[in-house]
This record gives structure tokens, C-alpha cells and sequence, in this order.
């Protein structure tokens, strides 16, 4: 909530009460987060919707929460993917939206056997399932609303972020 802030996010609402547990029988299970690739564009969009589904967003808070890749890498040792979404990987800003319109990424067979999405001649990536938003017509709509409107994006981001951040928790 405060990284989002601090790299010129919006402010996220969450309340306090939150217990973490150190203890590995109480770590999220596998599959609680999608996988970045299910072998084809359709069912990839397919399983961003049953996992994020099954907590209860809908197909806008799906493309709302991806825009979280506007900040970060994706580091080969822990993903098999490797690069940057944004040439800003420090600021959070509609501009994951933007590159995913605007600029063409092309399939790459990484050192690891998985297919990311490149930029040629730079160190912009995409994974599959960022690429499924802008081949999938209902996410494709909300990819558009977010590229071309930074302050419905940060709103959105906002609630959605807030609503994960409290998935499971008890708050009374």
C-alpha cells in the first residue's frame, strides 16, 4: 500500500487487523494466483477468469489489478521471464496500458522454455497472459479505458488492490 503510494500511485484503503503467520502451513496455496501462461491466448484469458473469479473480481478489476506490471521485473531465477514492462519500472502509472496498445511484442522462447513477449531492440517484455488482455475483446475494452485515462485507472486500481489486500481476512 505505501510502495504504491510513495512510486506516485494512488493512496489504497485498507484497514488494520491483519495476522501474518510465519508458519508454511499458513502460506497462500498454489493456484490462489494465475499462472502467466496456459498455452494459448483463449486459455489463458480462461484462466485469469476462474482464478481471479473465484475470489470474486470481475473481467475490470482482472485488467485493473494486471496493471500492477506498470512497476517491477520479472527475474528469470524465480520466473523463468525475464525483463521490465515499463521503461519506468519505479513509478506506478497507466503506462503498462499504453505500451499494451500501442507497441507490437513478439514472441520470444526464453532459456527456460517459456514464451514472454518482446520489444524488439529493447528490454520491454510481456508476459502471455498480458498479452490475453489485448486479445480477449472484454478485457481489451478495459485495457483501453486505462490507457487513455491514468485517473480511472488509479480509482479502480484503488478499490481493487484494497479488495485483495483483505481476501480471507477477518476484520469484523
Amino acid at each position: 500500500v505505501v510502495a504504491v503510494y510513495a512510486l506516485g500511485g494512488p493512496e489504497v484503503p485498507w484497514r488494520g487487523g491483519r495476522v501474518d503467520s510465519m508458519d508454511p502451513k499458513d502460506v497462500t496455496p498454489d493456484g490462489r494466483l494465475p499462472e502467466p501462461d496456459k498455452g494459448t491466448q483463449a486459455a489463458t484469458a480462461a484462466h485469469l477468469r476462474e482464478v481471479f473469479g473465484r475470489m470474486g473480481f470481475d473481467d475490470r478489476e482482472i485488467v485493473v489489478l494486471s496493471g500492477a506490471h506498470t512497476i517491477g521485473y520479472c527475474r528469470p531465477e524465480s520466473s523463468g521471464y525475464e525483463g521490465k514492462w515499463t521503461p519506468s519500472p519505479k513509478r506506478f502509472n497507466n503506462m503498462y496500458f499504453r505500451l499494451l496498445r500501442s507497441l507490437v511484442f513478439e514472441p520470444t522462447e526464453m532459456p527456460s522454455g517459456k514464451v514472454q513477449y518482446n520489444l524488439k531492440a529493447s528490454s520491454l517484455m510481456m508476459l502471455p497472459s498480458d498479452i490475453a488482455l489485448i486479445n480477449d475483446p472484454v478485457f481489451a475494452e478495459h485495457v483501453k479505458a486505462y490507457a487513455e485515462d491514468q485517473s480511472l485507472f488509479f480509482k479502480d486500481f484503488a478499490k481493487a488492490f484494497g479488495k485483495l489486500l483483505e481476501l480471507g481476512t477477518d476484520l469484523g
